[in-house]
């Protein structure tokens, strides 16, 4: 290459991407996003039928197909006595498959899957118009394979569908920035409201990148954009609050309590809860402090702590150079530059979401990080072509492209090698091919061999090789093991654990980065976890070192049958995650619940429904957890009293009299076993407890279960070796 053509190459910048119209398009283009989207569908539903899922929201949805007003609400329970602490749009989406299909596994995750694969066809699509086809297969590629994603995508967690709506979000701003039209950031706006109708303010992390990139960069004059975004932002408004505004005009006495709310309310839900105390702790998500929890100390380095490193931190350093050059590549453009447009707006996301999940006090799960996974990608894909592009045209930047794939290539190394034990042979492969891809990148710009062509599309497809490698072993251990790691549906992972994820031993931030300890290698982090993880919630929902606020969003304690079937949905037999297979009524196998143990004996099961005698709750326990794997194994309404934390204010004593009084409640649960427990020690618990012991019956073990041999005569003779807790009757006679 001549020095002449190299300084008009640096004057120029980086060549724009090709025209992107159909005549134009390579031949290779469409089957390659038809394979990705392939393998990502395998991985997101291989073995599905056998991956234990939250039974939080599972029995939400069941509830929801038995109960109309239940699906609006978002009721964990059918007679709409508390909902979950979400919104409820990835529930209606979820409750309508089933109400048309039928209860299931596979019904309840159809359009889970269809979300996930469509984030990668709208992510390909909006990489492409900007940056081409080859940057657009790679960003495709990179989040196909992101193991978090793998993992949540597997899950009827509200994430996939969340991650879904911000992307759609994104790609009609950059449309209507580039062509200046109104609609699609009216679109935009749209879908960002409904993700906060998935999950509230987590929707809006990406929208100050959003808001600046159109500001700035879209082609009409200032006023005419300030103009569309105020338009934008009333559409967002309306999107965004309408079932709050609905919820709060239905009398408090018609509706649901709203689940992670202290006073019933859809707004104090909003603000607290599901707001700032995701950040800052507090209102139900611990104390704050950046003590850690599931996902580790708070701390810039906490994406690369051993609990969240192997989830979705592999290509984090080289998007980051990526976003770096290529803003530097961009140099002077125009105002309106679309190239400069879209690094901003994928490099504000993965920024903002990095610094939201990184530095967050409150409960922090691994599977939010999901929501990284795009940006991430966006810019690998568009920033790696940049500086490809500018490692074939500039000396001054030969050097740049090299050093991010080194880069990638020894981190990878680093987290394969925190697996001990784990496929050992896969970090030396990563960084042999690695190595002789970055070798011939450099024989290529010598311009020494006469294959020039074939030796930088050969060394650029082994760089891509060896930098998805690690992940993409991450990301295949979810399906072919028939679950995720952690506790499954409550806390899917991806990959060997390498790190507890409870702020104990190897709970802290990564090694050598700021946010705290390391985690021990290899499977004792996960059993340690695990450990805790099921034995710390026997009723009240408070993990071990007392942090209600750490609790999971969900439980997978539930049971995997759909009601009154002998088998997993539709008919799957699944295996849990314990390694029991077929229908239990405990809960602990595959299908619409599956994940933690605990589950409620068959027996009792029984007992309450030939004994219910037309009331409308089968059984009140004091958490959410007992309730939602209750309602799954029976079918039947079940009351959660105290919420998932056990902070909710949904029972009092007046309102227990009341239902008792009217017939609809006969049963109540104190104590361990099926999530029973005080609820979280506040005064109206207790008070509750009390009044249940003095003026309840209590239902003796022998009158439901065979194995118990001896009677005590306050009815919970052998409660703690079948890990049953006392159950006790209650009729309008026992309320004076």
């Amino acid at each position: 290459m001549t020095s002449a053509t190299e300084t008009q190459l640096r004057a120029a910048g980086p060549p724009p991407a090709p025209p992107q119209d159909a005549a134009t398009a390579p031949r290779w283009s469409l089957p390659a996003l038809l394979a990705i989207l392939a393998l990502a569908a395998v991985l997101y539903s291989w073995n599905l039928s056998g991956s234990g899922l939250n039974s939080f929201y599972s029995a939400a949805v069941l509830s929801g197909t038995e109960s109309w007003k239940a699906w609006f609400f978002g009721s964990l329970d059918a007679g709409n006595f508390l909902t979950v602490d979400k919104p409820p749009f990835a529930l209606m989406v979820m409750g309508l498959s089933c109400r048309v299909f039928g209860y299931g596994t596979w019904q309840m995750m159809a359009p889970m899957i269809a979300a996930a694969l469509g984030t990668i066809w709208i992510l390909h699509s909006s990489v492409k118009r900007v940056f081409g086809h080859a940057a657009a297969a790679v960003a495709a590629l990179v989040l196909a394979l992101t193991p978090i994603t793998v993992a949540i995508s597997r899950d009827n967690n509200p994430d996939t569908l969340l991650v879904f709506l911000m992307v759609a979000g994104a790609a009609l701003t950059l449309s209507a920035t580039r062509d200046g039209r109104l609609l699609p950031l009216l679109g935009s706006a749209a879908c960002f409201g409904l993700a906060f109708n998935t999950k509230m303010l987590q929707g809006y992390i990406a929208l100050p990148a959003v808001f600046l990139v159109y500001l700035y960069a879209a082609k009409p004059a200032v006023v005419k954009r300030i103009v569309n975004l105020v338009l934008a932002a009333v559409v967002l408004a309306v999107s965004s609050f309408w079932w709050a505004a609905a919820v709060s005009l239905v009398p408090a006495s018609e509706r649901p309590y709203i689940g992670g709310s202290t006073d019933g309310t859809a707004w104090n839900l909003i603000m607290g809860y599901n707001g700032l105390g995701r950040i800052l702790g507090g209102e139900g998500n611990g104390g704050g402090g950046g003590r850690g929890g599931f996902s580790g100390t708070a701390g810039l380095g906490r994406m690369f702590n051993d609990i969240l490193g192997g989830q979705i931190s592999w290509l984090i350093p080289f998007a980051g150079i990526a976003l770096v050059g290529g803003l530097v590549l961009c140099g002077r453009a125009a105002r309106t530059d679309l190239t400069r447009a879209a690094l901003a707006l994928w490099g504000g996301w993965t920024v903002l979401h990095y610094l939201t999940f990184a530095l967050a006090e409150g409960t922090m799960h691994p599977y939010y990080t999901t929501a990284l996974a795009p940006g991430v990608a966006a810019l690998c894909g568009g920033g790696g072509v940049l500086l490809l592009r500018a490692f074939r045209a500039d000396r001054r930047w030969v050097w740049v492209l090299p050093l991010a794939l080194g880069v990638t290539a020894v981190w990878a190394a680093v987290l394969l090698r925190r697996a001990s034990g784990w496929n050992t042979w896969l970090w030396p492969a990563v960084l042999v091919v690695m190595a002789l891809a970055v070798v011939g990148l450099f024989v290529f710009r010598s311009g020494v061999s006469g294959l020039r062509p074939r030796l930088l599309a050969v060394s650029v497809a082994a760089a891509v090789v060896a930098a998805v490698a690690g992940p993409a072993a991450y990301a295949w251990s979810v399906p072919s093991s028939g679950a995720g790691g952690g506790m499954s549906g409550t806390n899917p992972t991806a990959g060997p654990t390498t790190g507890s994820g409870f702020g104990g031993p190897g709970g802290g931030g990564g090694r050598g980065f700021p946010g705290g300890g390391s985690g021990g290698p290899g499977e004792a982090g996960r059993q340690g976890g695990d450990a805790q993880a099921g034995s710390g919630f026997p009723g009240g929902g408070t993990p071990p070192g007392g942090q209600s606020g750490q609790a999971p969003e969900g439980t997978g304690a539930a049971g995997g049958t759909p009601p009154n079937t002998g088998t997993s949905s539709a008919g799957d037999s699944g295996t849990g995650a314990s390694g029991d297979t077929g229908s239990r009524a405990d809960g602990m196998q595959g299908g619409p619940g599956g994940g933690m143990g605990g589950g409620a004996s068959s027996e009792l099961i029984a007992y309450l429904k030939k004994h219910q005698d037309g009331a409308k709750w089968l059984l009140a326990v004091s958490s959410s957890q007992g309730a939602a794997q209750l309602i799954v194994s029976s079918g039947e309404p079940v009351i959660s009293m105290w919420g998932w934390s056990g902070s909710d204010k949904a029972m009092t004593l007046a309102k227990l009299k009341e239902l008792v009084k009217k017939g609809e409640l006969h049963y109540i649960q104190l104590g361990g076993g099926m999530g029973g427990g005080p609820g979280g020690g506040s005064s109206v618990s207790s008070e509750v407890t009390a009044w249940v012991q003095k003026h309840g019956t209590a239902v003796k073990e022998s009158n439901y279960s065979n194995s118990t041999s001896t009677a005590s005569g306050n009815g919970s003779e052998s409660s703690s070796q079948s890990g049953q807790s006392a159950v006790y009757r209650l009729d309008a006679s026992d309320v004076s």
